[in-house]
C-alpha cells in the first residue's frame, strides 16, 4: 500500500502555499462553502457563476480548485491546456452524482424538441448534453430568454426547478434529483428558531424545499444570500443553505453586531455541512500543490462538447 503523503507539522501552511502559489504561478479559487482557513488562503472566492467567470478569465498558468469535482471540471473546460489541480478528487456532489450521464441521455431522447437547461451542479458529461448552463445567480434570467414556444428540460435539481417554475411561469420537465445538504433543513425547527428569535430573518438558497422556501424572507443563490445579509438592517439572520458561507457573512458585516444561525438539519447530525466540500483541508491544498496533484485530466473530445453550454452562459450572463 502506497502511504499518503503528509505535510511536515512544523511548517507554516499559509507561509508554504504563499510560496507555491508564486513558483506555480497559481491562482487558488474556492467555493464559499470551503473551510473558513482555505477561503482565507484563496485569491478569489465566490459561487459557482463568479468560479466559472473567474476561471474563464485567469491568466495563471495553475488553476487550484478548492471546491467539489464538477467545479474543477468547469475551470478545466473554460482552460483545457492549464494545470488544474484539487486538494481531493474525491470532493464530489449528491446533485452530479444522482444525474449520470447516460441516464440523462437516455432521459432526454424522451424529449427531443426540448431546450436542455442543465444546472452547473452537473458532471461534464450532463453538460455535453445540454444547450445551456445554468447557476443560482443566473436561471431565472437565462430561462426568460429561451423562445416561449420552445418546451424546457431542466435538471438535476428538481427543487431549483421548482422555484424556476413559479418565478419564470415556464413549464419546465425536471429531473428528479436534490442536494443531500439543502434538502434536509428541518420546516419545524426553523419555525422553532423564529419563535426563539422572532425578529430574525430567514434566507434560503433554492435548492431547499418549498416548505422551507415558503418560510424565507429572501430566496437566493450563495452570493445574493450573502449580499443580502450585508444591505439588510436586520440584526440576527436564520440561514438555509451550507454554513460554510456563514464565514464570509461574519467577515463582511464585522463590527455590525449582526448574528448568524446555521438553519439545522431535520436530525441532530451535522448534515447541514456539504461532506463533500469538507473533504478539502488546508493540508491537502498544500501537498497537491507541492506534489503537482491530484490534477484534474479530462478527454478533449468531452471538453470540446461542454465547453458550448458554459460558453453560451457565461455570454447570457
Amino acid at each position: 500500500m502506497v502511504q499518503a503523503a503528509v505535510a511536515d507539522p512544523t511548517l507554516d501552511l499559509f507561509d508554504e502555499i504563499e510560496r507555491l502559489k508564486k513558483d506555480l504561478n497559481a491562482v487558488i479559487l474556492a467555493h464559499y462553502y470551503q473551510d473558513p482557513d482555505l477561503q482565507d488562503v484563496a485569491d478569489f472566492i465566490g459561487d459557482s457563476l463568479q468560479l466559472a467567470q473567474a476561471a474563464a478569465s485567469t491568466k495563471a498558468d495553475t488553476i487550484v480548485f478548492c471546491g467539489v469535482h464538477f467545479m474543477a471540471e468547469t475551470a478545466k473546460i473554460l482552460n483545457p491546456d492549464k494545470l488544474v489541480l484539487v486538494p481531493d478528487l474525491k470532493a464530489g456532489c449528491s446533485l452530479a452524482d444522482g444525474c449520470p450521464p447516460d441516464a440523462f441521455a437516455a432521459f432526454t431522447a424522451q424529449y427531443p424538441d426540448h431546450f436542455v437547461v442543465s444546472y452547473i451542479n452537473c458532471a461534464a458529461g450532463v453538460k455535453a448534453l445540454s444547450d445551456v448552463i445554468v447557476t443560482s445567480s443566473n436561471a431565472k434570467r437565462i430561462v426568460e430568454r429561451i423562445p416561449a414556444d420552445r418546451p424546457i428540460l431542466f435538471a438535476p435539481d428538481q427543487h431549483l426547478g421548482r422555484y424556476l417554475i413559479k418565478e419564470t411561469g415556464r413549464d419546465m420537465t425536471l429531473w428528479p434529483g436534490s442536494c443531500q445538504v439543502h434538502e434536509i433543513f428541518s420546516e419545524k425547527k426553523i419555525l422553532q428558531l423564529k419563535s426563539r428569535h422572532p425578529e430574525a430573518l430567514v434566507i434560503a438558497h433554492p435548492e431547499c424545499e418549498q416548505a422551507v422556501l415558503d418560510h424565507a424572507d429572501h430566496i437566493g443563490s450563495t452570493r445574493s444570500l450573502l449580499n443580502f445579509t450585508v444591505d439588510s438592517d436586520a440584526k440576527i439572520f436564520i440561514v438555509a443553505t451550507e454554513p460554510g458561507i456563514i464565514h464570509q457573512m461574519q467577515r463582511q458585516t464585522e463590527g455590525s453586531g449582526k448574528e448568524f444561525i446555521p438553519a439545522p438539519p431535520d436530525s441532530s447530525c451535522a448534515c447541514n455541512e456539504c461532506p463533500h466540500m469538507k473533504l478539502n483541508t488546508l493540508e491537502k491544498l498544500y501537498l497537491c500543490m507541492r506534489l503537482r496533484r491530484p490534477r484534474l485530466e479530462m478527454d478533449d473530445d468531452l471538453i470540446e462538447k461542454a465547453r458550448a453550454p458554459i460558453q453560451r452562459m457565461l455570454d447570457w450572463s
